[in-house]
């Protein structure tokens, strides 16, 4: 099967960072000999798929127990545990859980962690993977040196599970200059690579809006970092572009996680609109992917009456 023509990396470091092509491995980053970039996935057969679920489908029933309320704050009781969201999961046929970070209790510790993937295993399921709210565009100094370690805790707690992704985000440029926005997501990223592919972690960077929110941002990044355990984490839901479809083509052949989405939501539309589920499958068939294909259910109706209809479609489509 043939990948999918990419944009050369110095092309996109160029466009990206305002660089003169000549420059590019010099003036940001030094000696090619000095690291090795991300490049496009090799498979080494054709494509995969397999079927996953993320927690934040059900993010109203296990509620975010990381969140420190304000004073007044009334935050509601879970009615949902991770460990009732694994036997959900296990009950629709998943093959793998996708278990986000929010939803963990504030004072779990290393057995609840061990559980859970017991949990997973008994019900012939593995944990696919975690994922975290972090931002890495914050400038030098204390806060941003807490997001790093929040994410290396986090690559801890993944590794523990036996999963191999852990999801992290890049952020806003916020007040910065874009270009040194970029610059401290790529230095932080290259720092949590380093821990992280010494645990057999994969990082994979959402395009989740911020630096990332369209497909020159987000591979002008992931080709900057000399990593080889850094990839794309591709939410099909999140580009808010002319062509989402056709910037996906881009990213696809950088992905090491799969987030699906039911709808879409293309730069002039009003309101989302239901996603071309067979079109999103053919994508990643075509970019030779393999690997999880996460629904990450985000729409208005009862997740526990939506949920099982949409996996059953698109295990339909995988297969």
């Amino acid at each position: 099967m043939k990948p999918i023509q990419t944009v050369n990396r110095r092309e996109f470091l160029a466009g990206t960072f305002g660089l003169m092509p000549m420059a590019v491995g010099l003036a940001v980053w030094g000696s090619a000999e000095e690291g090795r970039a991300a490049e496009p996935v090799v498979r080494n057969a054709e494509s995969r798929l397999r079927m996953g679920l993320a927690a934040y489908s059900f993010r109203d029933q296990l509620v975010d127990q990381q969140h420190t309320p304000k004073a007044g704050e009334v935050v509601p009781k879970p009615s949902m545990t991770l460990a009732e969201f694994v036997d959900f999961s296990a009950a629709q046929g998943c093959d793998g859980v996708e278990l986000t970070s929010y939803y963990f209790p504030k004072d779990f510790d290393h057995e609840f962690l061990i559980d859970l993937k017991r949990r997973a295993f008994v019900n012939g399921m593995v944990v696919s993977g975690s994922a975290v709210g972090n931002r890495f565009t914050l400038p030098r100094g204390p806060e941003r040196d807490k997001e790093i370690a929040y994410v290396k805790r986090w690559i801890d707690h993944t590794a523990t599970m036996g999963a191999s992704h852990l999801r992290v985000f890049a952020g806003e440029a916020g007040k910065l200059e874009l270009a040194e926005a970029r610059r401290l997501c790529v230095e932080a990223l290259e720092n949590c690579c380093e821990y992280a592919g010494a645990r057999g972690v994969f990082l994979g960077l959402e395009n989740h809006g911020g630096i990332v929110a369209d497909p020159e941002g987000l591979l002008g990044i992931v080709q900057s970092v000399r990593s080889r355990w850094l990839g794309v984490n591709l939410d099909t839901g999140n580009f808010r572009t002319v062509d989402p479809y056709a910037d996906l083509v881009k990213c696809a052949p950088y992905a090491v996680n799969v987030q699906i989405k039911s709808e879409i939501q293309p730069k002039g539309e009003r309101s989302k609109k239901d996603a071309d589920l067979d079109r999103l499958i053919r994508i990643l068939k075509d970019s030779g992917y393999r690997g999880f294909v996460t629904l990450e259910y985000e729409a208005e109706e009862d997740p526990k009456v939506a949920v099982p209809r949409l996996l059953s479609r698109v295990r339909k489509l995988i297969n």
